[in-house]
């Protein structure tokens, strides 16, 4: 059966058993699990970071971003988390999911790139001027 909601759980370790319409997060070891949506009992599992998932919680309940797609699951299922509601959304072609995964290395390898960048240069400098003075 199709959830329409999700409640929130924080914890520090993922339990072995996980409950359906349960978002379960862990801010320390920054990831989420929980159920799929679909009711298929298929364990999710979302990595929370910049280049991952970002993960909020208010008074209307948690949300997760951006969307899950279960493409690897056999129902496909196709959601987003939003203030503790199941929002779902279209089921996505194969070239779709390519397209989406393309997209996604390509923002991942922007973010480190542009991390290279501003820490980069800093960095050989700083490991340069160590190795002037013996350090």
């Amino acid at each position: 059966m199709k959830l329409d909601q999700i409640k929130l759980q924080r914890v520090e370790f993922m339990p072995k058993q996980l409950e359906p319409g349960i978002l379960y997060v862990s801010e320390k070891y920054r990831a989420v699990a929980h159920l799929c949506a679909c009711g298929c009992g298929a364990k999710i599992r979302t990595p929370l970071g910049i280049t991952e998932w970002a993960f909020t919680d208010n008074t209307a309940g948690p949300s997760l971003w951006p969307s899950v797609g279960n493409w690897q699951q056999a129902c496909k299922s196709h959601y987003i988390i939003d203030g503790g509601e199941i929002i779902w959304c279209g089921t996505w072609t194969p070239e779709q999911i390519m397209a989406g995964r393309r997209a996604e290395q390509a923002r991942r390898k922007a973010h480190y790139d542009a991390m290279y960048v501003k820490r980069g240069l800093f960095n050989r400098v700083w490991q340069w001027l160590k190795s002037l003075f013996g350090g």
